[in-house]
């Protein structure tokens, strides 16, 4: 055995794994603790067994080299099963991460001794699977799937003390977890055949069914679009409904048929993207995090504010600066209402609260970010604004502080220009609720010192975010990718489409919001505005402005929102006036199926995610998707653009934007020559190697 140790300790044989660096379950390792259970079992002078680990972690889970490959015996259902099964008491010594396949190694054994460096978890959800060995089975059988389901739902480990109160561990040791399972397992030597997990009842009661059931109700309610969102709850209702081994098989069933999906496999490759983004190629590996011990965030508005409660949240002491009392005082009502809102809501308590409240120090002056660390500026989106609260804080920002711009659009090299310290400035770019919203666009301007860039990668971890490095240019990367949806949008209209069209088509696709009702909540006024500064013009959206329809804060916009309604309606008068646009510029209308309304709306992106890719913006397509998932509410079963443009092939969209550039003489419709390389070669974006953005 070369992944697995068998030794004694009095009558109690113990099986350490030692499959570095996570001791992942691989073939290898299932094999040999198979083969250990066996000796152990086959030994009359061992009373029971004791499954431990080398390391930090028990088990981390699944081999992911293994991912997309015929599954190498033994399976893990039949290992689990000879634990269950076993007529000695098998307990598990977790010291350190039991996630996933491990968790459910641990479940299968007749006890769990944690020490508090443990974290057990279920994470297969956010991989578009569920628990295939037992998961959905065992851990409801264990604490009832009332507490069991909402754990496999967000995939979010517990700590060991969580897992004690549950019943998920059953003895918890400051140390020495090994020495603590083995006097446990001696102890369950003495009462006789150890009880199987899986075929308890006692907990699965009525009162939880139900309690289940309005979890699963609003669960739907919230991702019903997932597949594996579905699979969990028809696996975790059958513990209820169906006998122990028929529960494990329609389990097992629901897991190979999530393996083979293709909603399941973008989710997992959504999640490995994530992952690889963390990596930045061509950053100097050497340069270490500068130390944040306080932060200072320039402009209470909704998302100054946002951010302040970002690193107040992380317990990160932040200075929230504005120019006059008033609207200082306004900024921090508004955070302390949001916080308000979550205590009303349950999702944070009021002591909570306070302490957060406490770390937010409000400041009228930019003098207020002497003593930070770091400053992020959130003002108004205009050149010579950031340019001048930069100049300044040239001035005022102490040796080594990190200047970083919160700009959408703009050119950070421009900003960084007006300072002495060029290598100090980069952008960080929330999205808008910032206090929730996951992306944190990080923009590299050339000249950024490579321990700037760490810092930021450390502290977009630290904020709770999902950050991914980028290049400079207009927009970076989300922003000029969706100024392209938005131009194909207009061009929509003008070419015989309606708004509500438009956005049902987009919404079938899978996203919350369609552009035009996502435009009237954000403002119109805010595309208008950026549009005039730029000079561009977009005839339809500029009409409506004109007009003084900016969306919901006007009570209309390209829908109407009689009384504050939050949902639009469609108004005659909009429509009238885009038939009269389209009429002005020679256009004959005619209609689009919501299939062609989704390509025209998403090959533009594409094309642009091609540019932005040839020119090193984004370091990887998945950079690009990842941007998208947690940006911009892209739908995370269909992977993010690049990936979505692969499922469809690129040579259909490059043929697709041919034509659009044909009938709409825009040249900027024409395949990137990226795209049109790789479609002629039969290849997808998946194959562009990683470049330094």
């Amino acid at each position: 055995m070369q992944t697995v140790t068998l030794t004694r300790q009095g009558q109690v044989a113990i099986a350490t794994l030692h499959n570095p660096p996570v001791n992942a379950l691989s073939a290898a390792l299932r094999a040999d603790l198979l083969q250990a259970l066996a000796l152990a079992l086959a030994d009359s002078d061992v009373v029971a067994l004791v499954i431990a680990a080398q390391g930090k972690a028990f088990i981390a889970g699944a081999d992911i080299s293994e991912f997309g490959k015929p599954p190498a015996p033994p399976i893990l259902p039949d290992l689990l099963a000879a634990i269950e099964n076993a007529a000695k008491p098998v307990v598990a010594a977790i010291q350190g991460v039991a996630l996933g396949g491990g968790l459910e190694v641990a479940l299968a054994c007749h006890a769990r001794v944690a020490t508090p460096a443990a974290k057990l978890g279920l994470p297969e959800i956010k991989l578009g699977l569920i628990p295939g060995a037992g998961g959905t089975q065992r851990l409801p059988r264990l604490i009832g799937a009332t507490k069991a389901f909402p754990m496999m739902l967000s995939g979010e480990p517990i700590a060991a003390q969580k897992a004690l109160a549950l019943g998920l561990a059953d003895k918890l040791v400051e140390s020495d977890a090994v020495g603590a399972a083995v006097a446990l397992a001696q102890e369950l030597a003495g009462k006789g055949a150890p009880s199987k997990t899986g075929e308890r009842a006692d907990k699965l009661t009525a009162g939880d069914r139900e309690a289940f059931e309005a979890l699963a109700k609003d669960a739907l309610a919230k991702s019903g679009d997932m597949p594996n969102a579905m699979a969990l709850i028809e696996a975790v209702r059958g513990a209820f409904t169906l006998a122990p081994a028929e529960a494990h098989a329609n389990e097992r069933a629901l897991f190979v048929k999530l393996v083979a999906d293709d909603r399941s496999k973008a989710l997992r490759y959504a999640f490995f993207a994530e992952r690889e983004a963390a990596k930045v190629p061509g950053l100097d590996e050497s340069a270490k995090p500068r130390p944040i011990a306080r932060a200072a965030v320039i402009g209470a508005g909704t998302m100054g504010g946002g951010i302040a409660m970002c690193f107040a949240n992380a317990g990160i002491p932040v200075t929230l600066i504005e120019t006059t009392q008033e609207l200082v005082d306004k900024g921090l009502e508004r955070v302390r209402g949001t916080y308000g809102f979550s205590v009303k809501r349950g999702s944070l308590s009021e002591a909570a609260r306070d302490e957060r409240m406490a770390l937010i120090t409000p400041h009228v002056g930019l003098d207020g970010a002497a003593d930070a660390d770091i400053v992020i500026e959130a003002a108004f989106e205009e050149m010579g604004v950031k340019q001048e609260i930069f100049g300044t804080l040239d001035k005022i920002a102490k040796p080594g502080a990190i200047l970083a711009s919160n700009t959408s659009y703009l050119d950070l090299a421009e900003i960084a220009a007006v300072t002495s310290r060029p290598a100090d400035v980069l952008g960080l770019h929330f999205f808008s609720p910032a206090n929730v919203m996951k992306l944190l666009e990080i923009v590299r301007p050339a000249g950024t010192a490579a321990d700037v860039v760490a810092t930021a990668l450390w502290l977009g971890r630290k904020l709770g975010k999902v950050p991914v490095v980028v290049g400079n240019c207009f927009g970076f990367v989300g922003n000029r990718m969706l100024a392209q949806r938005t131009r194909a949008a207009e061009r929509l209209l003008i070419a015989g489409a309606l708004p509500h069209e438009v956005d049902a088509a987009l919404t079938g696709f899978g996203f919350k919001m369609g552009p035009f009702a996502m435009s009237d909540l954000a403002g119109n006024d805010i595309g208008w505005r950026t549009r005039k500064s730029l000079g561009k013009t977009a005839a339809v959206a500029d009409a409506l402005c004109e007009a003084g329809r900016f969306g919901q804060k006007t009570g209309k916009g390209y829908y109407l929102y009689p009384e504050g309604a939050r949902t639009g309606e469609r108004d005659p008068e909009v429509e009238a006036l885009i038939a009269r646009i389209s009429q002005e510029k020679g256009v004959t209308r005619r209609s689009f199926t919501a299939d062609e309304i989704v390509a025209r709306l998403m090959d533009p992106m594409v094309n642009e995610g091609a540019r932005i890719l040839e020119e090193g913006i984004a370091a990887r397509p998945g950079d690009i998707d990842i941007v998208w998932l947690n940006g911009y509410n892209w739908p995370a079963w269909r992977g993010g653009p690049m990936h979505w443009a692969d499922s469809v092939g690129l040579d259909v969209i490059a043929r697709r934007l041919q034509a659009q550039a044909a009938e709409s003489g825009d040249a900027s419709l024409e395949p990137a020559p990226l795209l049109r390389r790789l479609a002629a070669e039969g290849r997808g974006f998946s194959s562009v190697k990683a470049a330094a953005a």
